[in-house]
């Protein structure tokens, strides 16, 4: 599978308070051909995640998306999902290995050392953020800007995703700094406009 350029985090605390509906955005997101989600669901109970990672499985059942869980690599197995994404603080990759035979795996970085570290790792791909300001995490780590996502480029060889403050106007920069791919989530709820319109956009202006 080539890394796709647009990788779409389902917060669903962010979700909640702009009032949508998770099923609703996710299945605009499948109709415009977006091929990487996260689940994000922090406050949920695991009954909670698994009924949500249902509804977003059936909005992308029959497309080709890779469905990826926030740090549960247990719920992941619950759902049948493969992919898992984790923090550098969290359950290594290679943990989730041995919870998730053959899993897809991220590991979230924010500075040189833990990019190393991830390379070296068990992870399929490396995150690198914050790169701009966000609002979405009120515990965010420091700004790395587009010269951070530069210098990851320089550490791993593996798939880099940038994360954080991306929007439809700078996310065509953080690629030309070396991302493979920008994760979005507050980026994709303009007014006005669908998430899917906008994720149609997103994706035509990175494969420019």
């Amino acid at each position: 599978m080539k890394f796709p350029k647009l990788y779409v985090i389902l917060d669903v605390e962010t979700l909640e308070r702009r009032g949508l509906r998770l099923s609703c955005v996710a299945g605009e997101l499948a109709r415009a051909g977006v091929e990487l989600v996260q689940l994000r669901d922090k406050q949920g109970s695991p009954q909670d995640v698994l009924r949500r990672a249902a509804e977003v499985e059936r909005e992308f059942a029959g497309t080709q998306c890779r469905l990826v869980m926030n740090d549960r690599a247990d719920l992941a197995v619950l759902a049948g999902w493969t992919g898992v994404h984790v923090g550098h603080k969290d359950m290594p990759p290679v943990a989730v290995r041995e919870v998730l035979s053959g899993a897809f795996v991220g590991v979230s970085t924010h500075d040189g050392e833990q990019v190393r570290a991830a390379d070296a790792g068990e992870a399929d791909y490396v995150a690198i953020g914050p790169v701009f300001a966000t609002s979405t995490k009120l515990d965010a780590e420091p700004v790395v800007g587009l010269d951070g996502v530069r210098k990851a480029r320089a550490l791993t060889s593996k798939p880099l995703v940038a994360i954080g403050g991306i929007t439809l106007e700078n996310a065509r920069s953080v690629i030309d700094a070396g991302a493979d791919s920008v994760a979005v989530i507050s980026a994709l709820f303009v007014p006005g406009e669908r998430p899917g319109k906008v994720a149609e956009e997103l994706i035509a202006r990175l494969s420019s």
